[in-house]
């Protein structure tokens, strides 16, 4: 019996030590496997490519997308029309996954990248909103110039994709949005810069080849996409009915300065309808504008299930196969899941789509990575980015540019008495009170990847000097823990209050039905400031804006600063600007309104302008006619700027030509198109306006210029509109002078209430800071 019992024991053993060895043998094999970028034309491998000519390098693009195209067959075609590409092993083609997200940072979200033991986090950047509000163009570039250089370096080993469905460029045109965190903000110009910039930085080489791309960016949601689950309002059935003004110059600015002047590798479309149409089955839409007018050189991706949502959701079409084939129809050349792929084969056999129109999505979807080089070979051995690799993720160079950014971007939104910056020297003892005061996940939003290292608020601010941390809530903050937090504020010399909102109360499939702080934050924040004896801080961390007139309002609070979700530094950042080792300069990119404002207004109501019969107070600073708790733009400093406009014109003539109507009676605007537009130069309409801007102030710090307009009251013409704006830096008592080129067709037009482009007659007013300038112009 013993010896029987010794041996099943073996036994046992001996299969588990079987199973473990090859447990660890797969490990191992799925390792070496990570550790290779997955690529096609591998003709070390498999010598007989070289002769195939989509594996030419020496060909154009369009030579080499004709010959792989021709060699497949329908099934495999079809195989190309969905986000998890099928590979063609007779071709040395291998399955490729499309869905890679790169929002703020290189992220773990769609498939396409991962993170792994040997790329086991990346640089964590701020959420968009913030960097937004630092309103810095080159740091945009800089910012998608590390993202894509840490992409490469973890796509040489396996980790990552090469096509990054990212920015999200829709307009955050309702403080309710829980996907508002992920966009520039509410202006069309702001929103526009960021995208070329980010876009520039994703997709440009060092080699400045404009047929090559680094990563390949895309523009989303388009379009008029920004409700996603509002009081039973779901994005899959949403029918956003926008009127010609508001698409033509609020909604598609961005989409249009993507693909134009950013040259982006793909649009994403929306879920939702657009007027009646889903916008992944709208011509219009995808041929019409994005391929047609803007003249797109790259794909047209669906959001995710989209195609099968506009039949399952939306009962847009009678069968799947008709959804398939009105998309792609439209114009989608790929479908993000395996919908598509799924009908594909049944719509081309029912006639509902030919094999032709197939032939073109791939085609545009292959050119994209052949200018990738993903059919280039292995690519290590491709000169460019072939060198990159597990050192060139999380370097301190690129950590330290994510502590910058959240610096730059983080909003100073009341200084009574100049009570800010702290001095570390007058403070003994700090209490660090809130349920973002300890943030780790939370400063990095959503569409996150897993950072290098996080630094939270508390630890920030305990690098500089002694803190006691108090939680008081959690976000939702059901019941406060106002006595633990009362008794620390009253024995600290100053406090820091860390409040605001994370996922659970703002993300993707979740908008807020309020303006006020989360739970009874509000209820902690006012107990905590009564019995303080020093300096109070209130520190709101979000995404979208809050209802804080109480705080703004109330004299024991001392210090407001917005700082977004700031990214993996937050915490550092946080720390800098309050005890004054970098002296705050962002702006907010969007309106905090007061919950009177979404008590009237519904989030459905996509209308920007205001309508005076029905007491509806319209959209953005550009349009709203109401009290607001802080503005677009507001944004204050520990110095002070002056401004003084130096040159601007007073007066535009416009030469019409003699047989123009306006010549001979009065109009109130002549078309941004046309003879008097085609000869700018020569004509005189474009004109610079100079300002000298001083800083007068005792220390040194960056600071915005905004450029504004306000038109002629025609038209529906915005209240005021951002021209443009310029980040610059001053040392103390410094000047500069910064020069605004303004071409007047383009800067100055307004659109018409059927979406055209007019220069308004009459009388405009230049605003930069408190200064305006008079600015007329006529005809003749």
């Amino acid at each position: 019996m013993a010896s029987s019992s010794l041996t099943e024991r073996n036994r046992a053993l001996f299969s588990v030590s079987t199973l473990l060895l090859c447990f660890l043998l797969c490990i191992s094999e799925q390792s070496n496997a990570q550790s290779s970028p997955v690529f096609a034309c591998d003709v070390t491998g498999n010598p007989s490519l070289a002769g195939l000519r989509f594996c030419n390098t020496g060909l154009n693009i369009k030579s080499r997308v004709t010959d792989l195209v021709g060699r497949l067959t329908l099934e495999e075609k079809i195989g190309f029309l969905g986000s998890n590409a099928i590979g063609v092993s007779r071709l040395g083609i291998p399955a490729y996954k499309w869905w890679s997200e790169a929002l703020h940072g290189v992220s773990n979200v769609g498939g396409g990248s991962s993170f792994s033991g040997q790329v086991p986090g990346a640089t964590s950047f701020p959420q968009v909103i913030l960097t937004a509000a630092s309103f810095n163009v080159s740091l945009f570039q800089a910012i998608g110039k590390v993202v894509s250089t840490e992409a490469r370096a973890m796509y040489n080993v396996g980790s990552a994709g090469l096509t990054f469905w990212s920015p999200n460029v829709n307009i955050f045109r309702d403080p309710r949005w829980g996907r508002g965190q992920e966009t520039p903000g509410e202006d069309p110009e702001l929103s526009s810069k960021y995208a070329v910039a980010y876009v520039r930085g994703l997709q440009e080489t060092d080699g400045g080849d404009p047929n090559r791309l680094k990563v390949a960016a895309c523009c989303k949601h388009y379009t008029a996409y920004d409700v996603d689950n509002w009081k039973d309002v779901h994005r899959f059935t949403f029918n956003a009915v926008v009127n010609q003004q508001d698409m033509a110059d609020t909604f598609q600015p961005p989409f249009k300065s993507c693909v134009v002047d950013g040259n982006v590798a793909s649009v994403m479309c929306s879920y939702n309808q657009v007027n009646g149409k889903p916008t992944c089955a709208d011509p219009d839409l995808l041929s019409g504008v994005i391929r047609g007018q803007w003249k797109l050189n790259g794909y047209i991706v669906s959001d995710c299930d989209s195609v099968d949502v506009l039949y399952t959701k939306q009962h847009y079409t009678k069968t799947p196969e008709e959804a398939v084939a009105k998309s792609i129809l439209a114009g989608l050349d790929l479908n993000c899941d395996h919908f598509t792929g799924q009908y594909a084969m049944k719509a081309v056999k029912v006639g509902l789509v030919n094999e032709t129109a197939i032939d073109k999505a791939i085609s545009n979807n292959f050119a994209t990575l052949m200018r990738l080089g993903f059919f280039d070979g292995d690519p290590k051995k491709q000169q460019l980015y072939g060198g990159l690799g597990p050192n060139d993720v999380c370097t301190a160079n690129n950590q330290e540019l994510a502590r910058d950014a959240a610096r730059q971007g983080i909003v100073l939104l009341k200084n009574s008495a100049g009570s800010l910056p702290l001095s570390p020297s007058a403070i003994k003892t700090l209490a660090v009170i809130g349920p973002n005061a300890n943030a780790t996940e939370t400063m990095i939003g959503n569409y996150n990847g897993i950072p290098c290292k996080y630094t939270t608020p508390l630890q920030g601010l305990a690098e500089t000097v002694s803190s006691t941390y108090q939680l008081g809530c959690n976000v939702a903050c059901a019941e406060p823990d106002l006595g633990s937090a009362a008794a620390l504020a009253a024995s600290a010399d100053a406090v820091v209050l860390v409040m605001g909102a994370d996922q659970s109360i703002e993300q993707e499939n979740l908008d807020r039905l309020d303006l006020y702080l989360p739970g009874k934050q509000q209820e902690l924040v006012t107990q905590v400031a009564k019995v303080a004896k020093g300096p109070v801080v209130l520190v709101i961390m979000s995404g979208g804006a809050f209802d804080i007139t109480f705080a703004k309002n109330e004299e024991k609070i001392t210090g407001i600063m917005w700082v977004g979700y700031p990214g993996e530094a937050g915490g550092l950042a946080i720390a800098d600007v309050i005890f004054g080792r970098h002296n705050p300069s962002g702006n907010l990119p969007m309106t905090w309104y007061p919950q009177s404002y979404v008590e009237k207004v519904p989030m459905t109501n996509m209308n920007m302008r205001p309508d005076k019969s029905n007491g509806y107070p319209g959209r953005t600073y550009r349009f709203y006619t109401g009290e607001t708790v802080y503005a677009f733009g507001d944004g204050l400093s520990y110095t002070n700027f002056n401004h003084q406009i130096l040159k601007a014109p007073k007066l535009v003539s416009l030469d019409l030509d003699e047989n123009h109507a306006c010549r001979s009676s009065e109009c109130q605007s002549v078309d941004a198109i046309g003879p008097h537009c085609d000869n700018a130069v020569g004509g005189g309409l474009n004109f610079e306006v100079q300002l000298k801007v001083r800083n007068v102030g005792d220390r040194e710090g960056s600071h915005t210029v905004f450029l504004f307009t306000t038109p002629p009251e025609v038209h529906g013409s915005p209240r005021k509109h951002l021209l443009g704006f310029e980040k610059i830096r001053l040392g103390e008592k410094e000047e500069t002078v910064i020069r605004f080129n303004v071409d007047v067709c383009k800067d100055l037009s307004v659109v018409d209430e059927i979406g055209k482009r007019k220069i308004a007659l009459g009388h405009y007013l230049l605003h930069v800071g408190s200064f305006k300038h008079s600015l007329t112009i006529s005809v003749s």
